[in-house]
């Protein structure tokens, strides 16, 4: 049980469950006849207006935070009470509650002085919301937005390697022999080289020819590495949300109201 001397501190932690899931905050504290702290209540609405009760029998105060030995959905479920609630707990409640927790009604009772058993049947008294200290002062709260980030995944990227044929043309010369017919007259020059053969033949003489055609082939080169990276980029994004602020006004004599917070 938490020791009676943290009861003022408790008010706006943050309450989780032996998983170390967070159930809600802190709204207010119950006592008991000897101002020992009991009952709690958390905070699990969406705006904090219906508070579940949990008994702080063996719960642990760890750093910001109480930790209950309940699960999540037992606690949320437990009977809850109005964010403005600040009654005692009346004997019907606290009856509901043993019932929910698992607890025997007959662990209510608490041995007396001379040996006998004495019935514990008092109102569980509220602690008050906000910590009132008792000592005259008044001690206002609020609430205070606690943002933080968490990671999720948007999307994957992949790289893909296809084929795709397209056309591509290119211009090639090319060279071919072709047919040219010279004729020479004879002149002194060249005079014996004409009269060196036969007076009168019948002959024939064959000349190639030759042409260059394109030849075209293909050969794989590499051309540039691509590869996914990442990194970070930090933009700011605005968030915002409904929180409650105790006001404390002050009726003084021959002033004016005057309001604090």
């Amino acid at each position: 049980m938490i020791a009676q001397d943290k009861v003022h501190s408790l008010y706006g932690l943050d309450v989780y469950d032996n998983d170390g899931d967070r159930i809600g905050t802190v709204g207010a504290v119950w006592t008991d006849g000897a101002g020992r702290p009991v009952w709690a209540s958390a905070r699990t609405g969406l705006f904090g207006l219906n508070e579940s009760l949990f008994p702080l029998q063996n719960a642990e105060l760890r750093g910001d935070s109480v930790v209950v030995p309940f699960d999540k959905a037992t606690v949320k479920d437990a009977p809850n009470v109005d964010a403005d609630h600040d009654e005692p707990l009346d004997r019907d409640e606290v009856r509901r509650l043993y019932e929910h927790y698992g607890f025997r009604w007959e662990d209510n009772y608490r041995g007396s002085a001379d040996g006998g058993r004495e019935y514990a049947d008092h109102d569980w008294e509220a602690a008050g919301r906000g910590g009132d200290a008792g000592d005259g002062a008044m001690t206002r709260s609020e609430e205070r937005l606690n943002v933080g980030t968490e990671q999720e995944r948007v999307g994957r990227a992949r790289l893909r390697k296809y084929v795709v044929t397209e056309p591509e043309q290119v211009s090639v010369p090319v060279s071919r022999e072709e047919v040219r017919l010279e004729r020479e007259p004879v002149t002194d020059r060249n005079r014996d080289a004409a009269y060196s053969g036969p007076d009168l033949t019948e002959s024939e003489h064959e000349v190639t020819l030759h042409a260059e055609r394109p030849v075209v082939g293909t050969e794989t080169v590499p051309v540039e590495q691509v590869r996914l990276g990442k990194e970070t980029v930090t933009e700011q994004q605005e968030v915002g949300r409904h929180v409650r602020k105790e006001r404390i006004e002050a009726d003084l004599p021959g002033e004016q109201d005057r309001t604090i917070g």
